[in-house]
């Protein structure tokens, strides 16, 4: 049986440089994010979504290379923060692939295991579902959270680990 496999887990001291903020400012919008390491180590996505100027996302993503995905069923993400909707986002093929597969999670105050199944990532392109198959790859070249719920609200979102397990 194959162990569970870490994508990544939140330590203290660790260096974040590897996750990237992408904001609605892409868009010419105003929304604004961060992350940043807590002293109990996880990382928090953190910031104020903004409607102006056609706006209305923030997101936080990660270029990896999780390969042999196709022996595990679920991504877990060990979550908490302000309670709202996120989405969980993997790409097959990095940034120039114009399709994320994604899942939305509800979040809350408490800390929660969310564990999302793998064939059910749908194909979205800016905001709309694409018409191809789900998430069905044997590789993960990126993986993003995004927040974007269509009204101005002010966002935290606390990640101990993200990990793979059948």
């Amino acid at each position: 049986m194959a162990q569970d496999v870490t994508i990544y887990d939140f330590e203290p001291n660790q260096n974040l440089n590897d996750w990237d903020i992408v904001n609605d400012g892409v868009m010419g919008g105003l929304s604004q994010s961060s992350i940043h390491l807590n002293d109990d180590g996880n990382a928090v996505f953190t910031g104020k979504i903004s409607l102006e100027n056609n706006g209305g996302f923030a997101s936080v993503r990660h270029q990896t290379t999780i390969k042999h995905v196709q022996d595990y069923t679920h991504v877990n993400l060990r979550v908490k923060g302000k309670p709202s909707t996120y989405q969980f986002r993997i790409k097959k093929s990095g940034e120039e692939e114009v399709a994320s597969y994604v899942q939305e999670f509800e979040v809350t105050s408490e800390w929660k295991t969310i564990q999302l199944k793998l064939s059910a990532f749908s194909p979205r392109y800016r905001g709309r579902t694409l018409n191809l198959p789900d998430f069905e790859a044997d590789v993960i070249r990126e993986v993003a959270f995004l927040i974007g719920n269509k009204k101005a609200e002010e966002f935290q979102l606390e990640i101990d680990k993200v990990y793979l397990t059948k």
